[in-house]
């Protein structure tokens, strides 16, 4: 790798700040891209995940599936009980401070990315990419339901800290904001200090405003563009040094809406890209139980398939490191996972080790005396799977959604290049 600094630009998100009377609430569009969705029976949505032939998923599980790695979904909340992720749905907290400890989906985003990434396909619903992960639901607002709702303006940091406590090795965010919030930078920080690894969607609006957005400018985030069936990078994805790795965003089908009665046809956007990038780690991970976050993101970097704009060497503005291919590790050892404590997005020494989630952090990076509270606790290795109602919490499609919590201010972000 390169010595070569980048500045990470990102997209906005779409929920409203608290602490910043002139935030505006940007959508991502994560739901269908100029077009209406179009309803069908879960049977038919396995046949339309077209990706998992393209990745060659079937050969993959066959060496690893997911197994025994935990991936923290913060979004709308998760439906548990849908035939896909029943058994695969762990203890989560909702940070909200709106309904108790309650991490139903008021929305089917979250359960739709908790789907794709560690679904298991029964009753015709969407196949994971991970099918034996575990989901940690982990509950943020959009604006709607903040509108509706009292909820606490730090939820967006309060959810990072507690995914942080738990035994998630993952973190997957599909939403952003324009606004960098001073807390939810910090609860990232603190993140990364626990040797977790953190994928974020870079946003919908790279045909627009193609704002930089947050948390996936963040140095210790992975930022992820939404890849085309035809291995392009969508229209709408967000683009400039934000963008870390590439993963499918297009044509993948999303529930409808938390009736949870159909799915519905149209572009997950560049938040089903970050929950199959998220995924693609889990699979690495299970494969190497023993590597840290920084080993299993830097195969993810040197076996990532190289994008479509002439650019074969360094970073691309569009792709990344490239697009995800978890079986270019795992079916033919592409890629070194190299040092354990040397962050592939910093070339930074990091706190943690994220090949046993339960390690403490450095004193330096435990939360200040004022955040314990903040940060509920949530399923431990010993907890059983929820197979109850609780119904999620990400949002879907092409429309994502985030907090604006304290702060509106920008600040780049910078990586270093590879």
């Amino acid at each position: 790798m390169s010595s070569q600094i980048r500045k990470r630009k990102l997209p906005h998100v779409l929920r409203r700040g608290m602490f910043c009377a002139a935030a505006a609430v940007g959508a991502w569009s994560v739901g269908v891209v100029g077009t209406g969705p179009v309803a069908f029976a879960a049977e038919d949505v396995r046949s339309k995940q077209w990706y998992l032939d393209a990745m060659k998923a079937e050969e993959i599980w066959k060496s690893s599936d997911g197994e025994g790695i935990k991936v923290a979904v913060i979004d709308t909340g998760v439906n548990s009980s849908t035939p896909s992720l029943k058994g695969q749905v762990l203890k989560g907290v909702d940070a909200t401070g709106a309904a108790g400890e309650a991490t139903d989906d008021y929305d089917g985003h979250g359960t739709t990315m908790s789907e794709l990434i560690a679904g298991t396909g029964r009753g015709g619903g969407l196949r994971g990419l991970a099918p034996q992960a575990k989901i940690i639901p982990i509950r943020i607002a959009t604006t709607p339901f903040a509108d509706e709702h009292k909820v606490d303006p730090s939820d967006k940091s309060i959810a990072i800290r507690a995914a942080a406590e738990s035994d998630a090795r993952i973190l997957s965010i599909s939403s952003g904001s324009e606004f960098m919030d001073a807390k939810e930078a910090e609860a990232v920080k603190y993140a990364e200090s626990k040797g977790k690894l953190i994928f974020a969607a870079v946003g919908n609006t790279g045909s627009e405003a193609n704002k930089p957005g947050y948390p996936a400018s963040y140095p210790e985030v992975v930022g992820v563009a939404a890849s085309t069936p035809q291995g392009g990078i969508a229209k709408y994805s967000q683009h400039g040094g934000v963008v870390d790795l590439a993963a499918p965003g297009n044509e993948i089908p999303r529930w409808c809406d938390a009736t949870f009665k159909s799915y519905c046809d149209g572009d997950g956007g560049t938040s089903a890209a970050t929950a199959i990038a998220s995924a693609s780690a889990a699979l690495i991970w299970s494969a190497n139980p023993d590597w840290t976050a920084n080993q299993v993101l830097r195969v993810m970097f040197e076996s990532a398939g190289k994008g479509k704009d002439g650019n074969k060497k360094g970073l691309s503005n569009f792709y990344g490191h490239g697009v995800v291919r978890p079986g270019a590790h795992i079916n033919r050892g592409l890629g070194k996972p190299g040092d354990p404590n040397v962050s592939p997005l910093t070339n930074k020494t990091t706190g943690g080790s994220s090949a046993s989630p339960a390690a403490s952090a450095p004193a330096a990076s435990q939360p200040p005396k004022s955040e314990p509270s903040k940060a509920p606790a949530v399923a431990s290795s010993s907890e059983k799977s929820e197979d109850g109602g609780g119904l999620g919490l990400v949002l879907g499609g092409v429309g994502v959604v985030v907090l604006l919590a304290g702060g509106g201010f920008l600040m780049a972000r910078r990586r270093r290049g590879a």
